[in-house]
């Protein structure tokens, strides 16, 4: 039986021969969906037609009026040999059929994009990234306790991540640049699976504990640079904001997930579950995504208007014969020329520093400062990230609306940015003074400005693809190296600042306030996101 989906908007037509008993069918398309029917033209011959109605399994004659509760199914006689099937034929006939079914269907998984295939995936495989790094940020409560570390080891461990992150920047973007990011996440996705499994094993021994959050740390380090090369070579620039939103808005995800999940399961399983469990859960991402094969999730994105994809389609064997020789061909001192590079650097540190050391020292701060038990205190560190997925997919929209009106692309993304800095410095700035807030008003203030940071990910975020699909991964490479050592300095000095000063307002808020500003500054002087010269491709 011939299948066909009919489009409120679509007509197929035949028209009639001289003395052909075929039945001749037209839909009308003048009238709107509602009201929409089957037209028939006339023929000098009775017509009729059967009408098939899927839910009661019964056939009934009716006339032009007729239809099934669920779609039509007409047979219509002897079509193929009149010769009238080619209008049919643009809308899925096969020849020799003698049935045509209406019926509304959903697209099927084949029939959905392959660039949206490729950023749902990245999207999953960043949740349970940062499912992995906030585990430890709850975990290290007990761990502490079991354990007897003070501030200071506790974030000597919770910073040893952040050691691998940055060490794996730039050969994460070198090598998606080689390979393809597809390669370098999933093996990025295994790596730190299964050393985030291991941490149980290790956590008496702490050599080996801090080597395996360096592990982690690795793995993690080279996704963000691998998917920024996905988004650059196959998203067109008119929705380039909203993919980079969806991709690293996983992460906002994943922390949401990983701190809903941590404290059931440490209650009632202990801590070693989170890490068993979570790790588990991206090794099943990794087998998955070996069944989904290269083709569909291919860079052959179906064509977008203003938009070029680059092929970037490699055997193995010349991505070897490449390795040798790419990184003399990479512009490190163009890159190193441009002020905007050294904006997007200095921008990059300074959103780390904010963002890193509270989303290690958060839940601490809640329980200590505030008063909350272990609960409690995940549950609250809960609203900052799954705040920021509400604020960042407006601030998607945002963007590429003032962009498809015609504003510059930089001005848009110095706008962004703007707001992704100084709203957490007011923010932390109100919850760090001797204001005699309620707890709940605290946690609402910080809330606020911390989701409004993700602003960033329509503005710095876009600003590597904007100025270079090419060398997008690496250039992310580089600010990410800068970028991850927040997480090694900022982490740990946080807990030295604590146990010497015993403020959380110097330790924790001060720091970060300080940096925001500073790289509000440096961003709106110098930011751009003009093609660069450096860009061979551009």
């Amino acid at each position: 039986m011939t299948k066909f989906t009919l489009r409120p908007n679509s007509f197929c037509f035949t028209p009639p021969i001289a003395n052909s008993r075929d039945s001749i069918f037209l839909l009308n398309n003048d009238i709107s969906p509602k009201n929409q029917r089957l037209q028939l033209s006339p023929l000098n011959s009775p017509l009729k037609f059967r009408v098939f109605c899927s839910t009661k399994e019964k056939e009934s004659v009716k006339g032009v009026d007729g239809r099934g509760s669920n779609g039509w199914l007409l047979r219509v006689e002897e079509r193929d040999k009149a010769g009238l099937c080619s209008d049919l034929d643009e809308v899925g006939h096969e020849n020799g059929s003698k049935e045509v079914s209406f019926g509304w269907k959903w697209a099927s998984w084949k029939n959905v994009p392959e660039r949206y295939k490729l950023i749902g995936t990245t999207s999953l495989a960043f949740v349970i990234c940062n499912m992995d790094k906030v585990n430890l940020s709850v975990a290290i409560i007990p761990m502490s306790r079991q354990f007897g570390w003070n501030s200071s080891v506790a974030g000597l461990v919770q910073s040893s991540f952040f050691w691998g992150y940055a060490l794996s920047q730039l050969p994460g973007g070198w090598l998606a640049k080689i390979f393809g990011g597809r390669k370098v996440l999933e093996i990025g996705v295994l790596a730190w699976s299964l050393a985030t499994a291991l941490v149980p094993l290790l956590a008496g021994f702490m050599p080996g504990l801090i080597l395996s959050r360096i592990m982690v740390g690795i793995g993690e380090g080279v996704s963000p640079s691998a998917a920024t090369d996905l988004i650059a070579r196959s998203i067109p620039l008119e929705e380039r904001s909203r993919a980079v939103s969806f991709v690293f808005g996983g992460l906002s995800v994943g922390s949401v997930t990983g701190l809903l999940l941590a404290p059931p399961l440490i209650q009632k399983f202990g801590w070693e579950s989170v890490f068993y469990i979570f790790g588990f859960l991206g090794i099943t991402w990794f087998s998955w995504f070996q069944f989904l094969g290269e083709s569909q999730v291919s860079y052959a994105a179906e064509p977008v208007a203003k938009s070029k994809y680059i092929d970037v389609s490699k055997s193995w064997s010349s991505s070897l014969q490449e390795l040798g020789s790419s990184v003399g061909d990479i512009p490190w001192k163009a890159f190193f020329q441009s002020p905007a590079v050294w904006a997007m650097i200095y921008a990059h540190f300074c959103g780390s520093w904010g963002h890193y050391t509270c989303l290690s020292w958060l839940p601490t701060y809640f329980s200590e400062e505030l008063d909350l038990n272990l609960t409690e205190a995940a549950w609250v560190s809960i609203l900052p990230p799954l705040a920021s997925v509400f604020v960042s997919s407006i601030a998607s929209q945002f963007a590429d609306n003032l962009i498809a009106k015609g504003v510059e692309t930089t001005m848009v993304r110095k706008i962004c940015q703007s707001i992704a800095f100084l709203s957490p410095a007011v923010c932390m700035t109100i919850s760090s003074l001797d204001l005699g807030l309620q707890p709940w008003e605290i946690v609402g203030i910080l809330t606020g400005g911390l989701a409004l940071s993700s602003f960033a990910l329509s503005g710095l975020y876009c600003t590597h693809q904007d100025i270079s699909p090419e060398y997008a991964s690496i250039l992310l490479g580089i600010t990410n190296t800068v970028g991850a050592v927040p997480g090694i300095v900022g982490v740990a000095l946080t807990g030295f600042l604590l146990d010497s000063t015993h403020s959380w307002s110097m330790s924790l808020f001060a720091p970060s306030i300080f940096f925001y500003l500073s790289g509000t500054i440096v961003w709106l002087v110098f930011a751009s996101s003009k093609p660069q010269t450096f860009s061979k491709r551009d």
